[in-house]
C-alpha cells in the first residue's frame, strides 16, 4: 500500500494503481474498525460522479462490513449532501468517495468521525492501524437511503427568496449538476444550466472554479444573457466560484466579505474566519462592519475545526470553501452558499457588482507555486520565517505572512504537493514588486543553502 495516498486532508490516489480493490477494502476495514473502537456501529457512504466510484464503493463496503459496521449508502451525491446525511440520519461516521477537482483517473476518500473532519495526524493514524492490521471483526449490514429530496426540503424550508434570481449554474459535469439546478427550481428560479449532466470524464472543462479559464463558458452565459450572476461548482460540490453581473470573478476573500456583511447584521460582533492567503481588505472590512476577524491556516479541514472551536458564524478561503454556521451546520457547501448569494441578490435593490463597490481592490499576485522537495520545504519556510521575524511583524500560523508597511507577502509549504506557495499584496503596484523581490530573494537564498 502506497503510504503517500494518506494525505493531509484525505486519502487520494490513482485508481487501479494506488487504489486497487484490495487496498480500498483495507481502507474500509481500517476505518470501520476505528469507528467500532470509538463506540460506533454505522457510517454513511456517498460518492461523486466519477466512473470509478461504484467499484471503490463495493470494495470499501466489503471492508467496512467485515469490521462490523452497518453501511448506509446514500448513493451518488455531492459531498455536502453526504455531510447533511450525518445530521439527518445520525450515523456514527461518514465517508465520501471523491476525487474532488482532480483529473478523472484519481479518486479518494473524505472522512468524518462523528461530526469532526478526519485530517492530519488522524489520517496517518489510520494508515498505521491498517499496516498493523489492527482490525475489528463482525458482519455489518447494508442499506441504501436517498437523502437528496430531504436536503432540498431542508434548505427550502429555511430560506425563501423574495423573488426569482436570474442566474447560471455551471456544474462542470460534476455531481453538483444532479442537485443544484433542482434546488434552485425548488426556490422558484429558472437557472440557466451549463454542463449539468454528470460525466466523470469532465468533457467540457475541468471542474475547478478557482481557475479562471474554467469560467469562460459561465462568463459568456452571464454577459450575453444579461444574468444577475453565475455560479460554478467543483467536482464534488463543496467549492464555489462566482461571476457578477458585469462578468467579474468574485474570488473567495471578496465573496467571504460579502457574506460576512449580512451575517454580521444578525450576529453583531461575531467571529469571521479567513485564511492566510486572503486579502487584508477582507479582515479590515469585517472589523469595519463590527465583526471579529480571525486569520487561520489554509485548508478546509483546519477552517472547519477552528469554526467549531470558536463558534464563528462564518468562515471561508480563497479556494471557494464557504462555511455557514449561523443558519446552517458549519460545513462547506457550495450549493448552500449559492442559495445564500441568491438570497442577498433578491433582498437588495442593487446588482451584485455594486454590493462590494466600496471594498478596495488591491494589487495582488496570483497564488504562485515554486518547486521545493518535500524533504526540505518546511525547513525552508522555517528559515525564511526566522529571517523576517527579526525585521517585520509576521504571522506564522501557517508558513510566514510578512506584514510590510503597505502590504504583505506569504510563503508557506503546500500540505499536498512538493511546492512552496507564495502570494503578495500591496497598496501600489510598485510596492507589490518591491515586496515580492525582497521575499523571493530570501527564499532563493535559503533554498540554495538547504539544497
Amino acid at each position: 500500500m502506497n503510504s503517500h495516498i494518506f494525505r493531509q486532508y484525505d486519502i487520494r490516489g490513482v485508481v487501479e494503481e494506488d487504489l486497487t480493490p484490495d487496498v480500498v477494502e483495507l481502507i474500509g476495514r481500517g476505518f470501520g474498525s476505528w469507528v467500532r473502537d470509538e463506540g460506533g456501529s454505522s457510517l454513511a457512504l456517498g460518492r461523486d460522479g466519477r466512473l470509478t466510484g461504484p467499484q471503490l464503493r463495493d470494495a470499501f463496503v466489503k471492508g467496512a462490513r467485515s469490521a462490523g459496521i452497518d453501511v448506509i449508502d446514500v448513493g451518488m451525491v455531492p459531498t455536502p449532501v453526504l455531510y447533511f446525511a450525518l445530521y439527518h440520519l445520525k450515523p456514527d461516521a461518514a465517508v465520501q468517495i471523491t476525487g474532488s477537482h482532480n483529473p478523472p483517473e484519481f479518486n479518494g476518500f473524505k472522512m468524518m468521525m462523528g461530526k469532526n473532519t478526519v485530517f492530519g495526524d488522524m489520517i496517518q493514524d489510520l494508515y498505521k492501524r491498517i499496516e498493523a492490521e489492527n482490525f475489528t471483526d463482525g458482519e455489518g449490514g447494508y442499506k441504501e437511503v436517498h437523502v437528496v429530496s430531504d436536503y432540498i426540503n431542508y434548505i427550502t424550508s429555511n430560506i425563501t427568496l423574495k423573488r426569482p434570481v436570474n442566474l447560471a449554474l455551471d456544474s462542470g459535469n460534476g455531481i453538483a449538476g444532479a442537485v443544484a439546478p433542482d434546488l434552485f427550481r425548488a426556490l422558484g428560479c429558472k437557472p440557466v444550466e451549463l454542463f449539468s449532466e454528470v460525466d466523470g470524464l469532465f468533457p467540457n472543462h475541468h471542474p475547478d472554479p478557482t481557475v479562471e479559464e474554467n469560467l469562460v463558458d459561465l462568463h459568456k452565459a452571464v454577459t450575453e444573457q444579461k444574468l444577475e450572476c453565475g455560479v460554478a461548482f467543483d467536482g464534488d460540490g463543496d467549492r464555489i466560484g462566482v461571476i457578477d453581473d458585469m462578468g467579474t470573478v468574485l474570488w473567495g476573500d471578496r465573496l467571504l466579505a460579502l457574506f460576512s456583511r449580512y451575517v454580521l447584521k444578525d450576529f453583531p460582533g461575531a467571529t469571521v474566519i479567513g485564511e492566510v492567503k486572503c486579502s487584508k481588505a477582507l479582515y479590515d472590512d469585517v472589523a469595519k462592519h463590527g465583526g471579529n476577524p480571525l486569520m487561520w491556516k489554509t485548508g478546509h479541514s483546519f477552517l472547519k475545526a477552528k469554526l467549531r472551536e470558536t463558534d464563528a458564524k462564518i468562515a471561508g478561503e480563497m479556494s471557494g470553501h464557504m462555511f455557514f454556521n449561523d443558519r446552517y451546520f458549519g460545513y462547506d457547501d457550495a450549493m448552500y452558499a449559492a442559495v445564500r448569494l441568491a438570497e442577498i441578490i433578491a433582498d437588495e435593490g442593487r446588482p451584485l457588482s455594486e454590493l462590494l463597490a466600496d471594498l478596495p481592490v488591491l494589487p495582488v499576485t496570483p497564488e504562485m507555486r515554486v518547486d521545493c522537495p518535500d524533504e526540505i520545504k518546511f525547513d525552508v519556510v522555517e528559515e525564511v520565517a526566522k529571517y523576517f521575524k527579526s525585521r517585520y511583524d509576521v504571522v506564522d500560523i501557517d508558513g510566514v505572512r510578512v506584514n510590510f508597511d503597505k502590504g504583505w507577502g506569504l510563503v508557506r509549504a503546500s500540505n499536498t504537493q512538493p511546492v512552496l506557495v507564495m502570494r503578495f499584496e500591496a497598496e501600489e503596484e510598485s510596492l507589490l514588486n518591491e515586496y515580492r523581490n525582497e521575499v523571493e530573494n530570501v527564499v532563493a537564498d535559503v533554498r540554495s543553502r538547504l539544497g
